[in-house]
């Protein structure tokens, strides 16, 4: 029987970090438009947003409540540790999704209430089962964690523009290297639960180590096509190359086998720098030149 919780780990639950980061994401999604929705519908969408992706996090750990108190890394989360009920987690859960989705859809436009919808089902209905039977999974979450720029993209514009699907394809290839290190970092957790992903599979890394590099230049490539579409200025371009080789360079040393380990944190360390780091570019490019 759990103990009583504290609001706390219910908090926990939500996942915040993450959460942030799909709320920062579709802000972007918005901020880089000409948005007709005002401030009020900013407000809404970013709110919704917030709430869609803490059900979601609280959701994916009631669903995988048992394979997370098996891994040493995620044992102390709320759930596997008794602090909270699984019902609980549920109810909280699917209220926030819900919510969200009506929100939304009442206060914002369709539009981004479908696109709310996608990245809930995707994560929940696609990326977390693929985790036990997939190869893929990886790249499946990645799918589902570009989407949430299309949601602001979307509450902008009630469409979806040139620009936000760039932006997806940014988010969606910068995962890749993100979560390889992660994953390279954590594997034998992730083995010991039988996950089928790619670290699990490449004891020696060289695959692991050659895809991030691969997507990590798919995603430089993205990153400059609204310098070459004209949607910004150099100034912009030349921070994305500036900051795409920083992270393509980590993504070199990734590839020595005895530098690995270690290359995997500091591949990690430098996606987390270059995400904000490229997109407030774009946002501060769109915003003064455009």
């Amino acid at each position: 029987m759990a103990e009583k919780a504290k609001f706390a780990d219910y908090l926990e639950l939500t996942k915040p970090r993450l959460s942030l980061l799909s709320v920062l994401t579709a802000l972007v999604g918005y901020a880089v438009e000409r948005p007709s929705a005002g401030a009020i519908g900013l407000g809404w969408m970013a709110l919704g947003t917030c709430l869609a992706a803490g059900g979601v996090a609280a959701l994916n750990q009631w669903l995988e409540h048992e394979t997370d108190g098996r891994m040493k890394r995620t044992s102390d989360r709320p759930i596997p540790a008794g602090r909270v009920a699984t019902g609980s987690a549920f109810v909280l859960g699917s209220g926030m999704c819900i919510l969200a989705l009506m929100l939304i859809f009442a206060e914002v436009n369709g539009m981004a209430a479908l696109f709310a919808l996608l990245t809930v089902v995707a994560y929940l209905g696609w990326y977390t089962p693929a985790k036990r039977t997939s190869r893929w999974s990886t790249e499946i979450g990645a799918v589902a964690g570009a989407l949430p720029p299309l949601i602001g993209n979307a509450a902008a514009t009630d469409s979806v523009t040139p620009l936000g699907w760039i932006l997806f394809g940014v988010l969606f290839f910068w995962q890749i290297p993100h979560f390889m290190a992660v994953a390279w970092t954590y594997r034998r957790d992730y083995a010991a639960v039988r996950f089928p992903m790619l670290p699990v599979r490449d004891e020696s890394g060289t695959w692991v180590a050659r895809w991030a590099l691969v997507t990590t230049v798919l995603l430089v490539i993205v990153s400059l096509l609204p310098m070459a579409f004209k949607m910004d200025t150099w100034w912009y371009g030349g921070a994305a190359v500036a900051f795409g080789g920083w992270m393509l360079w980590q993504a070199i040393v990734f590839l020595q086998p005895k530098r690995r380990d270690g290359a995997a944190r500091q591949l990690f360390l430098a996606s987390i720098a270059y995400l904000p780091l490229t997109l407030g570019a774009l946002v501060a490019d769109r915003i003064i030149h455009f």
